[in-house]
């Protein structure tokens, strides 16, 4: 079983570990100008001056997950009120980025749970995908640390993951295969087996 306040208290020590290792904004802002450089342009040209920044910036809301303790973001919770059958939220905006290219993906989640003795607010849980997403990322394990800290931090009697993305760093490159789009998924506890299991991946299928 995990140990909620020893897992926050990780996640604060890794953020202080993260920001003590962190290059300023200016030095950020100095790395892409090199790659403007690289790329064979001159960051000093009209159209470029104030593309550092904004590129800071837009780094800053795109690995803002790196910034968010999951599990906190579950700390509110409600009782059940005798509900006892699966909630599922489908359709969840995934955006990330690929880790071995920094490449976009762009996809939807799928998460539903059996709830043990709480439930939490809908919105926690894209809340909770989107906290995933915003790293640097591959789409087998974002799929896993969704569903392992929903198992755990609700105590949920069964977890379902399902994501549907496309990966820029093959449909802009390498293979240039457009229209393509990978299917991961994940189902702990009661989720993976019957009754459940195919009542879940149907409710899943009709929206993926």
């Amino acid at each position: 079983m995990l140990d909620l306040a020893a897992a926050s208290t990780e996640s604060i020590l890794h953020e202080v570990a993260r920001d003590d290792l962190r290059p300023s904004r200016l030095e950020a802002e100095a790395a892409v100008r090199m790659l403007i450089r690289w790329a064979g342009d001159d960051p000093a040209r009209v159209g470029l001056q104030d593309t550092p920044a904004r590129v800071v910036r837009a780094y800053e809301e795109w690995f803002g997950g790196y910034w968010r303790d999951p599990v906190k973001i579950l700390g509110r919770r409600f009782e059940r009120s005798g509900y006892d059958d699966f909630i599922l939220l489908r359709d969840i905006p995934v955006q990330s980025v690929c880790e071995h290219h920094m490449a976009a993906i762009q996809g939807v989640a799928h998460v539903a749970y059996l709830p043990g003795e709480n439930v939490v607010g809908i919105s926690k849980l894209a809340r909770l995908v989107d906290a995933y997403a915003r790293r640097l990322q591959i789409q087998e394990r974002l799929t896993a640390e969704i569903a392992d800290t929903l198992q755990h931090a609700l105590q949920a009697r069964g977890v379902a993951v399902v994501i549907r993305a496309s990966h820029g760093c093959m449909t802009t490159r390498g293979v240039h295969a457009h229209g393509a789009a990978m299917v991961t998924r994940r189902l702990l506890g009661e989720c993976a087996h019957e009754p459940y299991r195919s009542d879940i991946l149907k409710a899943l299928s009709a929206s993926a």
